[in-house]
């Protein structure tokens, strides 16, 4: 039984060999571990080769974003493992073998089934879930679901978190890999709204959890975040609801809304955030923009 896994690394190799070290203990899955760089200093990738020589490092000369650069290596694992299914994994979580195991029973049971996750837990407080899969980003405020004590079998939702998702080979074949107009946020939600389209159901099975450590991106999301969210939803809507004026009316307003009572509370870097993101998306403008806050990192 094998998978073949992708972990993204950014300027943060602690993480990413922790990551890849969990897998020490697995015994019944074969996991082929792909780490893909994303445009990190040189001391990123000596580490990780030094610690983990057994991976197939795969290194980006710039940051291609999460849609990129797990792109990057979506296509060495299918190179190389066509059939195998892959995992997206973030480096800052952490998925027993246990729960990959009834990931990968959930595809081999329903033919239908496309991406599968599990509950996301909160590294630090076990007992509290994250999301239970995800909504469709432009029909809901919230776009991760919260947990429900009523199910108790796999059960479809709109998106499997990209923090942890298996997603079937045969998915990539038929609908491509992640647009990478995305960037950052809102890739996986659309990734998976392609899938349906053409048959594939997203579900969660709620007996498998992952460990997020939400805490080591805390950083991010005080203004990557915000950003890529409201900007992202407008290349949402652009691809699948062009059409629906009421919707992009709705983003508008809620969008301009934030900004205003974010600056009225003093809270003026996300203000901030929130107007590039909606001024950007209306526009058009996608891909990396991270020299809004970064430089052009």
């Amino acid at each position: 039984m094998e998978i073949s896994v992708i972990i993204l690394n950014w300027h943060a190799a602690h993480d990413t060999i922790a990551c890849v070290n969990a897998f020490s203990d697995w015994h019944t899955i074969t996991p082929h571990i792909f780490v893909v760089d994303n445009g990190s200093t040189k001391m990123d990738s000596e580490q990780i080769t030094a610690v983990c020589p057994h991976v197939h490092l795969l290194k980006n000369k710039t940051n291609l974003g999460f849609a990129g650069g797990n792109n990057t290596g979506i296509r060495a694992a299918l190179e190389k493992y066509p059939t195998t299914p892959i995992l997206l994994l973030n480096n800052d979580a952490t998925l027993a073998e246990s729960a990959a195991l009834a990931l990968l029973e959930a595809l081999h049971t329903n033919v239908t089934a496309g991406c599968v996750g599990p509950l996301l837990i909160d590294s630090l407080q076990p007992e509290k879930i994250l999301a239970a899969g995800g909504n469709n980003p432009v029909q809901h405020l919230r776009s991760h679901r919260q947990p429900s004590t009523a199910f108790k079998q796999p059960f479809d939702v709109d998106y499997v978190p990209g923090t942890a998702i298996l997603i079937r080979a045969d998915v990539f074949r038929r609908i491509g890999l992640l647009d990478e107009r995305y960037f950052f946020s809102m890739e996986i939600a659309d990734f998976c709204h392609r899938a349906r389209q053409v048959g594939f159901q997203s579900i969660i099975v709620p007996t498998a959890t992952a460990s997020h450590s939400i805490q080591r991106s805390g950083a991010r999301r005080k203004s990557l975040y915000p950003y890529y969210t409201i900007r992202n939803r407008f290349l949402f809507l652009r691809k699948h609801y062009a059409r629906y004026a009421t919707l992009w009316m709705f983003w508008i307003a809620y969008s301009f809304a934030l900004m205003v009572k974010t600056a009225l509370a003093g809270e003026r870097a996300l203000s901030r955030a929130v107007w590039l993101g909606l001024a950007d998306g209306v526009r058009g403008r996608f891909g990396n923009q991270n020299a809004h806050f970064l430089g052009g990192k």
